[in-house]
């Protein structure tokens, strides 16, 4: 008598059996599909966040520029605060690939109040700058409400609020203000500066009325330029000398979109400290899919040890189980990838971020389900496949 070739199972009925025998253990199956699916979420939200958050970045960068440069006078030898000459706006200016220069100087002495009937020991901290006309062009600022100072009204007392310190004082446009022992006239508000996070707490006012109200002694604190792109770093080079012939050690140059780099850097690696976490999720949920595969073997001696009865190979019982292990970490790989692009969508929209979700994060976690249902599933399939039909029918 011929022996009888043993039926060959085609990938479609490996998948069918394989999702048989999930769809027998429904509670099981979703509590180990639970333990992958936290991990995939992590790690596709904690990308996708910080990937959003980069984008705001760069679309904030693209908006504002990376030529600024500022300009503030550091400190002499002896440790004394150094002071930028009068003239080192325009020498500045000289500079060919410089597009726009604009300078404050702090008024000292200057404080702000609400009202006049306020204690001068609670300034809260506002500081009083004499601003160029053309300030607002170089950092980038715009206007919350009101207008900008103008030839005419830089002479006058009037003043244009940061965003911070409109907040505090509770002024807008058309209110006024205890500045240097006599009020001012609110003309405008300013939206927060990025590049220039000191303004937002400033009180601005112009250079002739600073002179003219406040003794102001003429001499810039910042100056803020604006430079061909491509010549940013040669600019860089020459500005404290520019700026202080004399004593160029005595000159600080900062680049603030830099600032923005190093908080991009940092986010970076937060991210990197919770990929690790999201990784550690992902082991313990391929322990749950492991766990879950051997107590399926164990149960299910009686139906292994009748299937290689009717025939069933080893090769064939290995399948069936190790396509239950994919199928089930691919289940909770899927649903990882779409709980973290969910949270990633939701936490992106409420800091009015661009949703990013890189593609490689979704498949990577979909391949690395796979390869934990493979690992976790390669034992017990074998052990499956291995149990002797004898042994299984007589348990």
């Amino acid at each position: 008598m011929d022996q009888l070739t043993p039926a060959r199972l085609r990938p479609r009925d490996v998948l069918r059996v394989g999702g048989t025998g999930l769809r027998t253990r429904p509670l099981r199956v979703f509590l180990s599909a639970l333990g992958i699916a936290i991990g995939i979420a992590a790690m596709t939200a904690v990308v996708g966040i910080s990937s959003s958050s980069g984008a705001d970045l760069d679309r904030q960068l693209a908006a504002l520029g990376t030529n600024l440069l500022t300009v503030e006078p550091g400190t002499t030898l002896t440790g004394e605060a150094a002071t930028l000459p009068d003239e080192s706006v325009a020498m500045i200016s000289r500079i060919a690939p410089i597009e726009r220069v604009a300078s404050t100087g702090k008024v000292a002495d200057a404080l702000v109040y609400r009202t006049d009937q306020v204690p001068a020991a609670e300034s809260g901290g506002i500081s009083v700058r004499a601003a160029d006309q053309d300030l607002l062009g170089t950092v980038g600022a715009d206007l919350a409400s009101g207008s900008w100072l103008n030839p005419a009204t830089a002479r006058y007392p009037v003043v244009v609020l940061g965003s911070a310190a409109a907040s505090q004082l509770g002024i807008g446009a058309g209110g006024q203000v205890y500045l240097g022992g006599r009020w001012f006239t609110v003309i405008g508000t300013l939206d927060p500066v990025p590049l220039a996070p000191e303004l937002d707490t400033a009180a601005l006012i112009g250079k002739p009325a600073a002179v003219t109200y406040l003794e102001f002694d003429g001499h810039p604190t910042t100056i803020y330029t604006r430079s061909h792109d491509s010549s940013v770093a040669a600019v860089r080079d020459v500005l404290a000398a520019t700026a202080n012939p004399e004593a160029p050690n005595e000159v600080a140059v900062s680049r603030p979109s830099d600032a923005l780099a190093a908080r991009q850097a940092t986010s970076r690696a937060f991210t990197g400290l919770m990929l690790g976490l999201g990784a550690v999720a992902l082991v313990v949920g391929g322990v749950g899919v492991a766990n879950t595969m051997v107590i399926s073997v164990l149960e299910r001696r009686a139906e292994i040890g009748l299937r290689r009865a009717l025939g069933a190979t080893r090769g064939q019982i290995l399948q069936q189980f190790l396509a239950e292990a994919l199928l089930l970490s691919a289940l909770g790989g899927i649903g990882g990838v779409v709980l973290g692009v969910a949270v990633t969508t939701v936490y992106a929209g409420t800091q009015s971020w661009p949703v990013v979700v890189p593609v490689w994060a979704t498949a990577g976690g979909i391949t690395a389900t796979i390869l934990i249902g493979a690992i976790a599933g390669l034992y017990p399939a074998v052990r499956a496949g291995h149990t002797p039909p004898t042994e299984a029918l007589t348990t």
